[in-house]
């Protein structure tokens, strides 16, 4: 009788574990890191970093109720590469909030300014955006618009960038994330451009490797160091710890 009563014991202190872990109240806020490396930071499908390496990394706070703020850095070259410029740097900042509007349905909205300390252009190219996004299921349709010139473009106010991405779990840490955008320059239509990508990535406890298929429609943008197009069709490959 002693060992049967012992055998019960355990069985409820272990059910009352599981059932106080399972009713553990959600944290007010959760505070997260990342670092990485690429073999080329591009941003919407443009080389930023002369189609070489750059380092990056990144800190975020979000709040339960949604709202969330964090910022983001990465080396860059495209700046030291015009005549006269400097910048080997862009520090983005942002906030926002996020929520539900239905099962399977969710929405982002909020304000990032991409910050390039040491530049020395005018017009700046420093730049503000606000951005609005839905999530139904597995994909996220994102709107993001200028309310200041778009990295140095002059008279660009009100360009904005209309992209279609998804997120597709193959199971055991894989993912499949195809993405198709467009970048319209206001007042600056030759600049104006479509990027793609396909990119596979794997999670292993916070460490995601990934291999991305990268390129757009155009030939405009150009390194004036070595006349290499930026947004040629290209595989980056990368590297990136979430803590």
């Amino acid at each position: 009788m002693k060992l049967k009563n012992t055998v019960l014991l355990s069985a409820l202190t272990l059910c009352g574990a599981v059932f106080a872990q399972a009713q553990a109240p959600e944290p007010d806020y959760t505070l997260s890191y990342n670092v990485g490396v690429v073999s080329d930071y591009r941003y919407r499908g443009i080389s930023q970093s002369r189609l070489r390496p750059a380092l990056q990394g990144g800190a975020d706070f979000a709040h339960k109720s949604g709202f969330y703020v964090g910022t983001w850095a990465s080396t860059i070259r495209w700046l030291e590469d015009m005549p006269g410029g400097r910048g080997p740097v862009e520090w983005d900042l942002y906030g926002g909030y996020k929520g539900a509007i239905a099962k399977d349905v969710s929405y982002d909205v909020g304000y990032l300014r991409y910050q390039y300390p040491r530049e020395n252009f005018t017009p700046s190219v420093n730049t503000d955006e606000l951005y609005g996004a839905v999530t139904f299921g597995p994909a996220t349709l994102k709107y993001s618009h200028s309310v200041s010139n778009l990295f140095g473009f002059a008279n660009s106010k009100n360009s904005g960038y209309l992209d279609l991405s998804a997120s597709f779990d193959l199971g055991s840490g894989w993912s499949l994330v195809p993405h198709l955008g467009h970048q319209r320059v206001k007042n600056n239509s030759s600049f104006s451009y479509t990027d793609y990508a396909l990119a596979l990535n794997k999670d292993i406890d916070g460490l995601v490797l990934s291999a991305a298929l990268v390129g757009t429609d155009v030939k405009t943008y150009v390194a004036p160091t070595n006349g290499k197009n930026l947004g040629r069709d290209g595989l980056v490959l990368s590297v990136k710890k979430n803590f």
